[in-house]
């Protein structure tokens, strides 16, 4: 019944469709590494399983090949009893020539009853090399299911590594996207352009303050000038520019 129930397994194994199982998967992963479990497991108890079957097939090859040399010994003996016979009987010996003819009988009786073991066994030892050819190709087909397997799960692997690289590498670009103002880099820009902007205000700021200053130096100047004019008509001179 256990090696029923492992041949079973076997073809339920052989049968399935690994594509399907993976598509109704909720995690493929595991569902793989479960697989492999399975097969690996599956295949050391097949391995085991087999190599009874096949012992038992050659005991039973051995019984079969002793049987048939057992059945060539014993007409062998009939014929030699049998010419003994002949031999006793042409010259006279009736008596000894007849318990050497009884002799023969009871050897080709022997020779009957290996012959019979040996046409029975025979169609067991068909049937059972039959099945252990069959319980190979299944073997076989089993572990070639788990080469694939294992080479599934590696291209699975890598796939899902290169996702999460991709990912990653997408959400770095993202992070420097200078048209995005949300990046980390849009933000630093918009502090510089801001820093800029504050140093231009101050700059604007110095520069209306020095104006300014200026302005005020004219006007002192002015005011310098129209005293020296006062004191000069005041002095009977004329109001015109005075001489440099």
């Amino acid at each position: 019944m256990a090696k029923q129930s492992i041949f079973g397994r076997i073809s339920t194994l052989m049968k399935a469709n690994i594509n399907a199982l993976l598509d109704q998967a909720e995690d493929p992963q595991k569902m793989l590494d479960q697989l492999v479990r399975d097969y690996t497991n599956s295949i050391a108890d097949a391995e085991s399983a087999i190599a009874e079957t096949i012992g038992n097939l050659r005991l039973l090859e051995r019984d079969h090949q002793e049987d048939v040399q057992a059945a060539a010994e014993w007409g062998n003996k009939a014929l030699a009893a049998s010419r003994k016979a002949d031999e006793l009987r042409a010259v006279g010996n009736t008596a000894d020539a007849d318990k050497f003819d009884n002799l023969a009988k009871v050897a080709l009786q022997r020779q009957i009853s290996e012959e019979n073991e040996a046409r029975t066994i025979a169609p067991t030892i068909a049937t059972q090399t039959e099945v252990v050819e069959k319980l190979k190709d299944g073997l076989n087909g089993m572990k070639v299911k788990l080469d694939q397997l294992r080479a599934k799960r590696s291209e699975l692997l890598a796939r899902a590594k290169t996702a999460e690289a991709q990912n990653r590498v997408h959400d770095a670009v993202k992070s420097i996207d200078v048209l995005d103002p949300t990046s980390e880099l849009g933000r630093f820009e918009d502090k510089v352009r801001r820093q800029e902007a504050l140093a231009a205000g101050k700059q604007e700021l110095a520069a209306s303050s020095l104006d300014a200053q200026f302005e005020s130096l004219e006007d002192v100047g002015q005011l310098t000038e129209v005293e020296a004019r006062l004191a000069a008509l005041k002095s009977g001179g004329a109001a015109g520019a005075i001489e440099r």
